[in-house]
């Protein structure tokens, strides 16, 4: 547990995708198991959700850019992160340690802090199919990045699309301990 909160300190990292929209929904369930939150959303993210009421929701500010020199912490250290959704990009460009969105820096540095990391993908089956993308996802399993199934979001049989499983990304985070 960090030093700055009473209790342990989450970062919900949210990227651009359809169901980043019920991103609240994962927050819910964090804060019912006794986590403080705080948001970072990929810069193309923050149009997919209801920012000022996730802000309501954390009591936070969402944060999308990197602070100026000077500036203090908004957030404490993590004592875990939650990529939730996590897309195609995030995935591919996180693997290659590329950091150019305080997201992807964000991810790339929690590794090196040995912070745990729990990934919801949310990856369609033609881009699942890539081998960029597989790789991307071996990769990070072998840093220690734990996955949950991947949601393509495609409808199924019956035509209805199934349920984003929010409550997955804190189930991953607890087998670790």
């Amino acid at each position: 547990m960090t030093e700055h909160a009473e209790k342990p300190f989450l970062y919900v990292v949210v990227c651009a995708a359809a169901v980043a929209r019920d991103v609240s929904k994962l927050i819910t369930a964090a804060q019912e198991r006794s986590w403080e939150v705080g948001v970072i959303a990929t810069p193309q993210g923050l149009g997919f959700f209801d920012a000022p009421a996730v802000e309501a929701q954390t009591g936070r500010p969402i944060r999308s850019a990197w602070r100026a020199p000077g500036d203090p912490r908004p957030f404490p250290a993590p004592d875990a992160v939650a990529v939730a959704p996590a897309t195609f990009n995030t995935v591919n460009k996180w693997a290659a340690g590329i950091s150019d969105t305080l997201a992807l820096g964000t991810l790339n540095e929690a590794y090196g802090l040995d912070v745990p990391i729990a990934v919801l993908p949310c990856v369609s089956d033609a881009l699942a199919s890539h081998p960029a993308y597989r790789g991307s996802v071996e990769r990070l399993r072998g840093m220690g990045v734990r996955f949950g199934d991947r949601y393509s979001g495609e409808p199924g049989r019956d035509g209805l699309r199934a349920e984003f499983p929010w409550g997955a990304a804190l189930d991953l985070l607890a087998s670790r301990a």
